[in-house]
């Protein structure tokens, strides 16, 4: 059965303006599989299809007039050429919308060539793996927070007809990802280092970035890190969240806090074995704030917005780890709690009580099942955090 991905309307909404959609995000994130689903009536070719790439390269604007009404092409950036000829096409009929829909499994060069070529004519949709919510209206049944921090929400591990053993899958993503994405836009010789620096990265997920510990304890320089930083982000790996910027004073912190995008491939790179190695493991608050921070970034891409995430940070210590600037301001607690203890809200009504420039919702993220607003503060429970921006 496939699971409706909530990103559907957001596709619908930029096919409606845009001539050209590019549908990026990490491998194996469903981008082909949500292209096919909002479109079934508009014809599909892969460039992994040997006929279809030579066509495509000898000819690209031959290869076009075949999908007069358009076409999903998948893996376009194997025929670079490509782009060029869609330009011409769409500048030719500026009007038609939603004509060619885009996806590639090699975010650098899609994203690269389409921004190249097509510059004011496309927009991009960023596709993280399911959602909570994504994989309750698909039936999939979530009892444990924990099971599925350590499974992660990698489609493929969600499919019905296999049976994947999430350890087995991450080594083999983790080796795909390696020789497909990173050998070329690294030093081949630096493969083995460039994996430390993604193990380094797990054990400090949730924490605030250092670069130079990175580079001392990799033996490689501070611009290199940032470098291969900028690749894991590039390719939906990790994603940084920058100290809040309000007007409540300086902040002690200059730095951004490093979050996997991803709690189950994050889990594997800590060497854990199971849900219940995650439950007895240092890491386990870490992992459950990097699970909270998927959920809401996935809510944002899903329609189409700017993560607008934050964290805060001052010189008394005080930190709260989620500033969202929504439609509404929020700070935002994350807690590996089952319990709607008043503690678990402390920092937040500090930070609430500091923010007299605009009306700020506190909130507490926490492993529980009770969802309600006590002493003021709102207690959302784990199958509702990818919700409660809508709120």
């Amino acid at each position: 059965m496939l699971i409706k991905r909530q990103a559907a309307d957001t596709l619908l909404r930029y096919a409606a303006q845009f001539p050209v959609v590019g549908i990026t995000g990490p491998r194996q994130s469903g981008k082909t599989t949500l292209a096919k689903m909002v479109f079934p009536d508009k014809p599909y070719v892969s460039f992994d299809d040997t006929r279809f790439r030579e066509l495509a390269a000898s000819a690209p604007a031959d290869f076009l007039l075949a999908f007069p009404e358009g076409v999903i092409i998948d893996e376009a950036q194997k025929v670079p050429n490509i782009f060029d000829a869609i330009k011409l096409v769409v500048d030719k009929e500026p009007e038609h919308a939603g004509k060619y829909i885009l996806t590639g499994s090699s975010q650098f060069i899609l994203h690269k060539n389409m921004s190249d070529s097509l510059a004011g004519r496309a927009v991009f949709l960023k596709l993280l793996p399911f959602s909570i919510g994504e994989l309750q209206q698909g039936q999939i049944r979530l009892d444990n927070p924990y099971e599925m921090a350590f499974n992660g929400f990698y489609p493929p591990l969600y499919d019905q007809r296999r049976s994947f053993i999430p350890t087995d899958w991450f080594e083999a993503y983790i080796d795909m990802y390696l020789d497909l994405d990173v050998r070329d836009q690294i030093n081949p010789s630096n493969i083995a280092s460039f994996r430390k620096l993604i193990q380094l990265c797990a054990t400090m997920s949730g924490q605030l970035l250092s670069m130079n510990s990175m580079a001392k304890h990799l033996g490689v320089s501070v611009p290199t890190v940032k470098s291969w930083l900028s690749i894991l982000e590039t390719s939906y790996i990790i994603h940084f969240l920058q100290p809040d910027s309000t007007n409540l004073g300086k902040t002690l912190v200059k730095t951004p806090k490093l979050y996997f995008v991803d709690p189950g491939l994050l889990c594997h790179f800590l060497r854990l074995e199971s849900k219940e190695d995650l439950i007895l493991s240092p890491f386990k608050g870490n992992v459950i704030e990097t699970f909270a921070v998927s959920e809401l970034l996935k809510s944002r891409m899903n329609q189409g917005k700017k993560a607008n995430l934050t964290f805060y940070r001052d010189k008394n210590q005080l930190e709260v780890d989620i500033i969202g600037e929504w439609k509404h301001s929020f700070a935002i607690e994350i807690k590996s709690d089952s319990e709607t203890e008043k503690k678990l809200s402390h920092a937040v009504r500090k930070y609430l009580a500091l923010r007299t420039d605009v009306p700020v919702t506190g909130a507490v993220f926490y492993l529980g099942s009770i969802a309600g607003k006590f002493n003021g503060i709102n207690y959302v429970p784990w199958k509702q955090w990818g919700d409660f921006i809508s709120h």
